[in-house]
Parts: C-alpha cells; structure tokens; sequence
C-alpha cells in the first residue's frame, strides 16, 4: 500500500523539479513535427496525382488557308492614279472597285486604238485572201501546164513516129530506084556496045541515055528525099527533148511563182495572229484600269496615296483582309518534340488578351483555355523550330470572336497522362516527354506503354 502510495503522486512530482521540466519536449518541436509528417503525407499524396505532360509553346493567329491571309492587291499594268474609290477599313466584296488608273505608255494613249487595229487585222486579211487567190490560180496553171505537157509529149511522139515511118518509106524507095538505076545502067552500056558495033541506031543509043538519065535524076531526087526525112525524124526527136524542157521551165517558173505567194501568205497570217494578239492584249489591258478586289474582305491599309501618283507594273497599291477567314495558331515546337506531335492531337490555346487561369498539366481545372487540335506539321524547319498549325476543336468551346489575324497565343499540345512524382522525375533529369501512339494507330503486339509508372 505505501509503494502504491509513493508511485501514485510521481507524475505530479515531475512538475515540481527542475531537472525534469529541463529535460521535457517543447511543445513547439512537437507541433512542428505534427507539421511536418501531414506536410510530407500531403505530398505524397499529392505527388500521385495524374498529370498531363505536354509541349508548351508559343505563337500567333493566322489562317489555315493561305487565300484567307492578308493579301497586297497589285496592279498588273504601269498607270497613274485617278481615282481613289475606297478608304482604309471599308469593307468591300469581289470585284468592288478600289483604284481606277490612266495610260502612261505613249503606245495606248490613242483611244481609237482598238477601232484602228480592227481596221488593220481587216485589211491584212484581205491582203491575205487575194494572194490565197492568187496562189490558187498558180495551182491551177501548173496543173494545166503538166495537161498541155503531157498532150504536147504525145503529139511529139506521133510526130517522131511518123518521121521515122516517112524515112522507112523514103528508104524502100531509094532501094527500089536504086535498082532501076543499076538496070537502066547496065541497059545503056550494053546499048552503048551495040551502037559501037553498029547494030542499034544513034536515036536508039540517046533514047537509052535519055531514059537512064531520068532514073539517075530520080535516083538523086529519092535519096534527097530521103536525107529530108531523116532529117525531120531528127528535128521531131529534138523537139521532142526540148518540148519536155519547155514545159519544165514553165511549170518550174510557176511552182517558184506559187512558193512565193505561199511564202508570204504565211508571213501574212504570222503577222495577222501577232496583230490579233496585239489586240486582244490591248482589250484586256483596258480592264486593268480599274484595279478590283480579289474577294471579300477589309481594305488595311493604302500603300500609295494621293491623285496623279504613278505606279510601275506588279506594283502593291492596297492590303486587304478576308472577311470570313478560317482562323488557326501557329506554334513553334522545338525538333525534340516533333516526333512525339501527329495531325489531330490536342492542344490548347490561351490568347493575349482574354484573361486565363492555366494548369498545364490539368486542362480541366483552368479556365480562359480553349480547346484545339493539330491540323499541319511542316516537313522543314524554320530557324530551329518546327512550325505546326491547330484549328479549333469542334468538340470544346469556340475561339472568341474578337480575336484578329497576328494576335499572339501560347499552346499546350496534351501528350500522355502520369503521376505528378513522374513527371518531376522526368523534368529533373531533362527527359523528353512519353511517346503516345497516334490516336488512328494501334500498338503492336507485346508493346508496352513506358514511362506511366505502371498506371495508365
């Protein structure tokens, strides 16, 4: 009972020495240890979180299309300013107006200009037609002259055949008279022989002589005759030559007559396509005097102004922008990143000006953040970065309307989600972020997702 007793009071015996209240806790140590495990105990839990890994960077508005860009108008001819039928920020429609010009080439101050070159184009066509014509009618003749050619060739020929018939005939002939001849030779000296020897009278001797004298007469007549013949055979064949080299001369006189005319039918009608070209570059021409617009969209800007200023050809004279551009966000992504980016993975945006609350990390938590997703990754780089277009995502809410082409943008391209202690993990030791196969992809067989922590 009395040990009872002395070990009951000994715990209100510890605040009554000094010795014990020196070696006691502080209660401050305490609550900082209390502290510090709920602390520790928070972060662990926190560090388990997921956490979206994503590639931050930054850009500006533009336009998917490039015809939806903003654009300088140019004028395609050289003029001086008239008239002036816009101001900046007016909204006009295709075709509308904007600058109306004057000639400052001396070659189209005439205002007959047209009406003149029709005139010319007119005449050189006649021109044209009546040496067509004529080239027909070279055709024509030489067409005749290769008739009369062939007519006149065999009219030489029955000529020629008939000569050396007629020499044929003559030459028979002379072989007949020469025969008389030899028999009325032979008579006359055998009459000749008789008179000698008295037996023929002297009238019958001359009788004789008289008669060979007329076959010796013949005989000459026919072989002259004969010597005429052959000669006409000859000229017949001769004319025959030079009747074909006649003809020949003629219609090579009258084909090179023809060529000729062709030759300049043809420089006829290069001249008559150049001057109808001529033309029809004059009448576009005078539609190039009233610069329009190309499409729909705001006047920006006048990049010449005044009445009277001239300006060359392919010259700016205005910048306008589309009316209704199809808006998208470039971002500049850093080659590291690029293979971990395809078309349609998400983004989000937030935009200079509009006010936003962004966790990167937790997209769902932020606010002022608007939902996007890749439409096109370049192939090239530009000046070391990668440049990728987003559009909107039609599954999140509409970019605001007030945004302009050029406003300034940050992106968050969404990749794999991991625990909050991985991704510090990763970032502490510079690893890139986790490859995500592409939405459209499945993994091969015995792939496995690294880098989640085991979670997915």
């Amino acid at each position: 009972m009395a040990k009872q007793t002395s070990n009951h009071p000994l715990p209100h015996t510890w605040e009554q020495f000094n010795s014990f209240q020196l070696v006691s806790k502080p209660r401050l140590a305490k609550v900082m240890a209390y502290w510090s495990v709920a602390l520790f105990g928070l972060l662990f839990i926190f560090s388990l979180f997921p956490w979206t890994q994503n590639i931050r960077s930054a850009g500006s508005v533009t336009t998917l299309q490039p015809q939806d860009r903003p654009q300088t108008v140019h004028s395609t001819i050289a003029g001086r300013i008239e008239q002036w039928q816009v101001q900046e920020g007016q909204k006009v429609k295709k075709g509308d107006t904007l600058v109306v010009l004057s000639e400052v080439k001396e070659k189209y101050f005439d205002p007959q200009l047209l009406n003149r070159m029709q005139e010319q184009l007119q005449a050189k066509g006649g021109s044209m037609s009546a040496t067509q014509a004529k080239a027909e009618a070279l055709t024509n003749q030489i067409k005749a002259l290769q008739e009369g050619l062939q007519f006149s060739l065999q009219k030489a020929r029955n000529k020629t055949r008939q000569a050396y018939l007629k020499v044929q005939s003559d030459s028979a002939d002379l072989v007949a008279i020469n025969a008389e001849y030899e028999v009325a030779q032979a008579q006359y000296a055998r009459q000749e022989k008789l008179y000698e020897q008295g037996l023929k009278s002297l009238t019958e001797l001359e009788s004789r002589r008289l008669k060979f004298q007329e076959v010796q007469a013949k005989r000459l007549s026919t072989q002259n005759k004969l010597n005429i013949s052959r000669n006409e055979q000859q000229n017949a064949r001769i004319e025959l030559s030079s009747l074909e080299a006649e003809y020949q001369d003629k219609i090579s006189k009258a084909r090179s007559d023809l060529n000729s005319t062709q030759a300049y039918i043809n420089d006829t009608k290069g001249e008559i396509s150049k001057m109808e070209n001529e033309y029809a570059n004059t009448q576009i021409r005078n539609s190039f005097y009233q610069v329009t617009a190309p499409q729909d969209g705001y006047v920006v800007r006048a990049l010449k102004a005044g009445i009277g200023e001239t300006i060359k050809e392919g010259e700016a004279i205005c910048s306008i922008m589309p009316a209704n551009p199809e808006l998208a966000v470039q971002l500049y992504v850093d080659p590291i990143d690029i293979p971990l980016l395809e078309v349609g993975r998400k983004v989000r945006l937030q935009f200079e000006g509009w006010p936003a609350l962004v966790f990167s990390g937790w997209p769902n938590v932020g606010f002022g953040t608007f939902g996007a997703k890749v439409a096109v990754i370049d192939n090239i780089d530009s000046q070391g970065k990668y440049r990728i277009l987003v559009v909107p995502d039609p599954s999140s809410n509409p970019w605001p309307e007030a945004i302009r082409v050029g406003s300034g943008a940050y992106g968050w391209a969404m990749l794999n989600d991991v625990p909050i202690w991985y991704e510090l993990w990763r970032q502490l030791n510079a690893f890139p972020p986790d490859y995500v196969m592409p939405m459209n992809s499945e993994p091969k067989e015995g792939s496995k997702d690294k880098g989640t922590g085991g979670e997915k």
